[in-house]
């Protein structure tokens, strides 16, 4: 039978390193941790901690150890967490990851007005790709990822939110561009802008030339849509981004839209969490909201 007692000792005396810092946190004595190490090492017969002058580091089988046990604490603090949050709604943490252009342009409306309903709910931003946000997902370190569709993943409940559609856009130098149609390869003609290689939008045109037997080059790769905006808006060239994000701009006539003649395929906005992992109330209300928006 696993003793959870002694996987907490070894957790705590790993993260701080020693064992005096972890008798005072968990309140025993520093006799009883050592007692405690040494049950589990018999256990498992393997050596998990070295002793060191200022106090114990771990061995390679103790640091595998470790990083399992490390997200398996994040999940039960997750857990107590939410524990909290149904006792008391006017406290607790929502964690939600997205990229930064989401966050902004998309996220930052509901997490306004959802602000002005709960003032005492922690709402914490967590930035990274879709692969960084899934994993973050899976480790327990968000509740919540907002990411483009589609995702594909058995481990993961996709709710679909708000449809997107994506655009080339450029500034004054290449107006032209929106004057008359243009096809996809004529296009390439011109300096590309996109998004850094590993962002799902950069997967998705790349996707959408290859489709039509075209190599997609770009001359300038950026991090945030912010970037690309201004790129395009000074003549660098013609930036890919989403239509709904740069909304302002082509109505004051800061940006123009390319006038292809290919259709560029919408895409959803995607709230996804861990199946068969509840929520708590807090986040549940929060994506409500986002699928129900107004």
């Amino acid at each position: 039978m696993v003793n959870f007692e002694l996987y907490k000792v070894f957790y705590l005396t790993a993260k701080s390193g020693s064992l005096s810092k972890a008798a005072k946190e968990l309140y025993i004595t520093q006799p009883s941790v050592s007692h405690s190490i040494k049950l589990l090492e018999e256990s498992l017969g393997l050596p998990l901690f070295a002793r060191t002058s200022k106090g114990v580091d771990l061995t390679k089988e103790g640091a595998i150890l470790y990083s399992y046990i490390e997200q398996a604490y994040n999940f039960i603090s997750l857990a107590e967490d939410k524990l909290n949050e149904l006792r008391n709604f006017s406290s607790g943490e929502i964690k939600i990851g997205g990229s930064d252009s989401l966050c902004k342009h998309y996220l930052l409306p509901f997490l306004e007005s959802f602000h002005v309903q709960y003032p005492h709910i922690q709402i914490n931003l967590v930035h990274g790709t879709t692969p960084e946000i899934v994993k973050n997902l899976k480790e327990g370190k968000i509740d919540i990822g907002i990411v483009r569709t589609p995702i594909h993943d058995d481990q993961l409940q996709v709710r679909e939110g708000i449809t997107i559609q994506d655009c080339f856009v450029t500034g004054p130098k290449y107006r032209e561009l929106s004057e008359g149609t243009i096809t996809l390869a004529e296009l390439l003609a011109y300096p590309i802008i996109l998004f850094s290689s590993n962002s799902s939008s950069r997967k998705f045109v790349t996707r959408l030339f290859s489709d039509n037997g075209l190599l997609l080059e770009p001359e300038i790769e950026l991090g945030s849509v912010d970037l690309l905006i201004e790129f395009a808006k000074i003549g660098f060239g013609v930036s890919f981004v989403t239509k709904e994000f740069v909304a302002r701009e082509l109505a004051e006539g800061s940006l123009f839209e390319v006038n292809l003649e290919a259709t560029i395929p919408s895409t959803k906005i995607g709230i996804i969490t861990l199946k068969n992992m509840p929520l708590s109330t807090a986040a549940a209300a929060f994506v409500a909201e986002l699928e129900n928006p107004g």
